[in-house]
């Protein structure tokens, strides 16, 4: 099994096909340029791994996460270049999750605000506490930013509610609105993750990225030419042993047993 590397600001390790990460900044697990680098080296690693099969992220303490960290922006040199290299980071920072070849399940522990929310939504199958809840109050600091990741869950009234109120939104309200798959306790929010997480470790690895790519893929296509580019994969996957296996199995009424192949 491979050993992940130690991080200043996460935590990760790897449990029967599933990478627990964790962020670890306290208090409030706000988002610097640190723990942005740490989080895109660990996904990149993750992507790569054959062993890793689906990744839970979490983080620590009471918070989510504050977002980005104010008090670093504002020490801010503006010499030429700075915000351009800070605007690439923080856009890799999310797309390293959003884009990991592995499905990402978010457990929200708490509250998350801002770019925490954002980074929420970067991943696949989300979960919270009951006791979280999400803010964008960027607009409360004279900021902006963000609009693209609430836009592509919850409708233009609501997404423009969210950024010029900088109003908070209870987690059982996103689960009413069909955003997040649960709001629970948070001892049975660890439950049902790890139980989805299992179930997706047993799949055919093959066919687990194959969906998340197309996933990434399609979201951005018209709608002839993303099922069309579905029925493609479909052909490819039908050509692999996993599948073979996946179908004898089916018939046979017994669990798969998946070679990656």
């Amino acid at each position: 099994m491979t050993t992940l590397p130690e991080f200043a600001t996460v935590q990760s390790r790897i449990e029967d096909g599933i990478a627990i990460v964790t962020i670890n900044r306290p208090p409030v697990n706000a988002q610097n340029r640190l723990l942005r680098e740490e989080v895109i080296q660990l996904f990149d690693m993750l992507s790569d791994l054959d062993e890793v099969r689906v990744v839970v992220l979490t983080a620590t303490g009471r918070i989510f996460s504050a977002g980005a960290d104010i008090k670093e922006r504002a020490g801010f040199e503006e010499t030429p270049g700075h915000y351009i290299a800070h605007n690439r980071l923080t856009r890799e920072f999310f797309y390293a999750v959003s884009d990991c070849a592995k499905p990402v399940i978010a457990a929200v522990n708490g509250p998350a605000f801002g770019a925490g929310f954002a980074l929420m939504l970067s991943c696949d199958i989300m979960f919270a506490s009951e006791d979280a809840y999400f803010v964008m109050p960027e607009i409360d600091v004279g900021l902006a930013g963000g609009v693209k990741f609430i836009a592509r869950h919850f409708g233009k009234s609501r997404t423009a509610a969210m950024y010029l109120t900088g109003r908070r939104y209870p987690a059982t309200e996103l689960y009413r609105l069909g955003i997040i798959e649960a709001a629970l306790p948070e001892e049975e929010m660890w439950a049902e993750v790890m139980k989805m997480a299992r179930e997706i470790a047993a799949k055919s690895p093959l066919a687990i990225r194959k969906i998340k790519r197309a996933m990434q893929i399609i979201d951005e296509m018209p709608e002839r030419e993303a099922y069309r580019y579905e029925q493609s994969v479909t052909v490819e996957l039908s050509h692999t042993e996993d599948a073979r296996e996946a179908q004898r199995a089916f018939v046979e009424k017994r669990p798969a047993h998946f070679k990656g192949r």
